[in-house]
């Protein structure tokens, strides 16, 4: 097929960024001609706060630049990942006027809430799920600022308006049935929503690597749980949990007991040391949508412990591919850790059954077929609509 990949690139690269290059990677090796339309955040660093706000609801260089693309390249779809703020949902007008159907996988929350994860000052919130996102200027909640706040806000509700999210779009990929359950919540059409999960490359084989530790990677912030991390472990004494990844928590953490901070490490580092753990630990507070973490781990045969909550209370299944505890409860959290240093044999035992998961479900062949049949639904109901 020919296939156009949109995305706006994110100022520090994370599991979106990373996904986004894997698939285009898969597409192409599989023999598919894939361009792609990218913009990058570090570009809003040149360009003025007011014009950075309007084009995030309306961008004219998007319009102009995707139509003469869409022009010379003749793609059959188009696969937009991210488009705030630089890229825009004008893209999707411009892909309707080429009438080149629209694919959009939803990597966050940010079109039901504009903070992107239902977090306000250290707690879920859903105020503004399936309503008009004025609560979140109130408050502040993208960035700490009313400013930016509202144009998050604005740029969601305008297209609410516009019936973007409702007829420009052929399909919806939600990462897990849980977000596609707030999609239809947020207002999107069910009918066009399906739930297509993440994919990793298999890992080079590790056998005979001995598994003492337990591991956390990801985003050293206050929505990723480490304060119930931490006094969890404090209630495991001679417990440790090596530590990859930095953030606005890094200082916090540097010294305290239990948690050895490696710091942010290269990808087949951080491979490694998955392939090494007994267990990755994910205490998130906040409703995860699918983290990529989650996959890396399955796909090394490495048991998860996780909070219960969001996605991650489909994709652990306690007592099969990990364990799973109550969200901020740092008690349970403290049951599995001992569980896990206590009993090998049992955690390679669920990490076996992780990776049968990853064999069927999250390996590269199972998503490109995914993706193939979410292309093809999509391509045959727009020619249907232009044979009308």
């Amino acid at each position: 097929m020919r296939i156009l990949i949109a995305h706006n690139r994110y100022q520090q690269r994370g599991g979106e960024d990373a996904a986004v290059e894997a698939e285009v990677a898969l597409l192409r090796r599989h023999g598919h001609d894939v361009n792609e339309y990218r913009r990058h955040n570090d570009e809003v660093a040149g360009i003025g706060g007011a014009t950075v706000a309007a084009n995030a609801v309306w961008s004219r260089r998007t319009t102009h630049e995707l139509a003469a693309l869409l022009a010379d390249t003749r793609p059959e779809v188009l696969h937009v990942h991210n488009t705030f703020p630089l890229i825009s949902p004008s893209l999707y007008w411009a892909a309707a006027r080429a009438q080149v159907p629209v694919v959009q996988t939803v990597h966050n929350f940010r079109l039901a809430c504009p903070q992107a994860m239902f977090l306000r000052e250290g707690r879920l919130c859903e105020d503004c799920l399936g309503h008009m996102p004025w609560r979140a200027v109130l408050h502040g909640c993208y960035r700490g600022s009313r400013a930016q706040s509202l144009v998050v806000a604005s740029t969601v509700q305008v297209h609410r308006m516009l019936g973007t999210w409702q007829h420009k779009v052929a399909r919806w990929i939600a990462l897990s049935r849980f977000s596609r359950d707030k999609l239809i919540a947020a207002g999107l059409p069910a009918d066009r929503i399906v739930v297509g999960g993440q994919f990793v490359e298999p890992p080079a084989d590790a056998a005979g690597t001995p598994r003492e530790r337990l591991l956390f990677v990801g985003r050293l912030a206050p929505e990723k749980g480490l304060s119930v991390l931490a006094e969890a472990l404090a209630l495991c004494p001679g417990v440790e949990v090596d530590v990859i990844g930095s953030g606005p928590e890094s200082s916090r953490w540097a010294a305290t007991p239990g948690l050895r901070l490696l710091g942010a490490l290269a990808p087949l580092d951080v491979m490694k040391a998955m392939q090494a753990a007994r267990a990755l630990v994910l205490p998130s507070i906040v409703y995860e949508n699918f983290p990529r973490t989650l996959v890396e781990a399955y796909a090394c045969a490495t048991p998860v412990i996780a909070s219960r909550l969001g996605a991650l209370g489909e994709l652990v299944t306690s007592g099969r591919t990990g364990l799973s505890f109550a969200a901020g409860d740092a008690h349970a959290l403290a049951v599995c850790l001992r569980q896990a240093m206590a009993d090998p044999q049992s955690m390679a035992q669920l990490g076996a059954a992780a990776r049968s998961q990853y064999d069927e479900r999250y390996a590269p062949e199972p998503h490109h077929r995914a993706l193939m049949d979410i292309y093809c639904v999509a391509v045959e109901e727009a020619d249907k609509g232009r044979s009308r």
